[in-house]
C-alpha cells in the first residue's frame, strides 16, 4: 500500500528563490503542454504525444533565448510536469467516458503564475537525498532544513515540494508499507461499534459514548472575519494586500489543521480498539446545499469517513457502510419496530411497542452497528473502496521534534 508522509520544510532565502524559480519552470512547461494539444485540437490534428512535447518543450526550448533559463532547474521537475498534464487530459477522457467514478472531471487548465498553492516533484532519477544531518537535499536548490517528527519506515521512492496558500513548506513522500507488518502493529480485537454522525456532537457511538464537536470553525470565526475585513480594505495589486491576504490563508490554515489533527486521532483510536466500524453513506453534497452548510463543512465528515476507509484497508480492519435511507432514526434498537420519521428537535421518543426511551443518536448508532454486523455476516469480506492513498498529514507533517532526525 502506498502512503505520503508529509514534513514541514524551512528553506533559507536562497532555496525560497531556487524554489520559486523551480514552481515557475513547471508551470510554463505545464501551460506550453495544454497549449500544444489545445493547438491540435483546433486544427484537428492528432494529440502529440508524450515523447513530441518533451523533445519541443524541453530538449529544444532549453536551446532557444525564450526559454533558456529553463535549464536552471532540474530536467526531472520539468519532465514530472509533463507527466501531470498528460494524467489531467486522461482523468478528462476517462471521465467523458463514464470510466471514472465521482464528479466529472474538466478539461485542463493553465495555470496562472497568482496560484497561492504550487509544487513540484523529484522522483529516483533526480538523485535527491536526505543529509546525514537531516536535510534534505535537492538538485539545484541545495539542501533543505527538515523537521522530522518521526523517521520513515521505509525509503521513499519520490518526493513532492509543496509551497500551500499560507506560504508554508512541505515535502511529501511517497513510501510502499507492508500489510502484513501493519496489521501487526495493532491490538487483536473482535468488537464492533455503529457511529452516528452529527452537528450538535461530532459522533455518538453505539457503546454509549459521545463525541463533542470542536467547532473549529465556529471558534475562529471572529478572527477570521477580522482578517478578512483588513484584507478587503487593501488596494489590489499592492504589497500590503498580500500580506493581508498571508494573514487570511494562515488563519484558514490553523483551522483546517486542527480539524485534521481532531479527525485523525479520533480514527485511528477507533480504528485501534475494533475490529469492524459501521458508519452511514450520508449525502455530504446534498446536505451542504441547506442551511446548516457551515456546520456541516466545519464538522468535516467527508474527511473523516476517508481517514476511517483508508486506515481500515491498512491495518486489516473492516469498515462497513450503511446506506443512507436505511431508518436508523425510526426504527427500535431494543424491539426491531419502525415507528416512522420524526423532526429534528425530537431527541429522546419512546418505542410505542415494547416502552424502551430512546436518545435519538445513541439509538441510530446501535442501528448502525446492528446492519453492519448483518452486512459483515453476510458477505464475509470488506465493504468499502479498494486501496487509497493516506491523507497528507497523516505522518503528523505540523509536529517539532527537538531535532532532525535522517530517514
Amino acid at each position: 500500500m502506498q502512503l505520503r508522509y508529509s514534513f514541514r520544510l524551512y528553506p533559507d532565502t536562497a532555496q525560497r528563490t531556487a524554489l520559486a524559480r523551480a514552481f515557475g519552470c513547471a508551470r510554463v512547461v505545464f501551460n506550453d503542454a495544454v497549449r500544444a494539444r489545445e493547438d491540435a485540437r483546433k486544427a484537428g490534428a492528432a494529440f502529440p504525444t508524450a515523447g513530441e512535447l518533451s523533445r519541443k518543450l524541453i530538449t529544444e526550448a532549453k536551446r532557444t533565448v525564450e526559454r533558456a533559463w529553463l535549464g536552471e532547474v532540474s530536467a526531472v521537475v520539468l519532465q514530472q510536469a509533463l507527466r501531470d498534464a498528460e494524467a489531467a487530459y486522461r482523468n478528462f477522457f476517462a471521465s467523458l467516458k463514464g470510466a471514472r467514478k465521482g464528479v466529472k472531471t474538466g478539461a485542463p487548465r493553465f495555470k496562472s503564475r497568482k496560484d497561492n498553492r504550487e509544487s513540484i516533484r523529484f522522483t529516483a532519477n533526480a538523485r535527491w537525498s536526505i543529509t546525514g544531518s537531516g536535510r534534505l537535499n535537492l538538485p539545484k536548490i541545495g539542501a533543505v532544513k527538515v523537521k522530522w517528527p518521526r523517521t520513515l519506515p521505509t525509503a521513499p521512492s519520490s518526493v513532492t515540494v509543496i509551497k500551500d496558500a499560507a506560504g508554508r513548506y512541505f515535502a511529501s513522500f511517497v513510501i510502499d508499507t507492508d500489510p502484513a507488518a501493519d496489521a501487526h502493529r495493532m491490538p487483536d480485537s473482535d468488537q464492533m461499534v455503529g457511529i452516528d454522525l452529527g452537528l450538535t456532537h461530532f459522533a455518538v457511538l453505539s457503546d454509549g459514548r459521545v463525541i463533542d464537536s470542536p467547532r473549529f470553525l465556529r471558534r475562529a470565526e471572529k478572527k477570521l472575519k477580522k482578517a478578512q475585513r483588513d484584507l478587503s480594505r487593501k488596494q489590489k495589486g499592492s504589497k500590503n494586500r498580500e500580506k493581508a491576504r498571508l494573514k487570511v490563508a494562515r488563519a484558514h490554515a490553523q483551522v483546517a489543521d486542527a480539524r485534521r489533527e481532531f479527525h485523525h486521532q479520533l480514527s485511528t483510536q477507533l480504528i485501534r480498539e475494533n475490529q469492524a466500524i459501521g458508519v452511514e453513506d450520508l449525502a455530504v453534497k446534498g446536505l451542504a446545499r441547506t442551511r446548516l452548510a457551515k456546520s456541516l463543512h466545519d464538522a468535516g465528515w467527508a474527511q473523516f469517513v476517508a481517514m476511517l476507509e483508508y486506515k481500515a484497508v491498512r491495518y486489516g480492519r473492516t469498515l462497513v457502510k450503511i446506506g443512507r435511507f436505511d431508518p436508523t432514526s425510526q426504527t427500535c434498537s431494543a424491539c426491531g419496530v419502525k415507528d416512522g420519521p420524526k423532526p429534528l428537535h425530537i431527541r429522546e421518543w419512546t418505542c410505542p411497542a415494547c416502552g424502551t426511551v430512546h436518545d435519538r443518536d445513541h439509538n441510530a448508532a446501535k442501528n448502525v452497528k446492528t446492519a453492519a454486523g448483518l452486512a459483515v455476516a453476510a458477505c464475509g469480506a470488506q465493504v468499502g473502496p479498494g486501496l487509497v492513498l493516506a491523507q497528507r498529514d497523516e505522518a503528523g507533517s505540523h509536529g517539532f521534534s527537538p531535532e532532525p532526525r535522517a530517514a
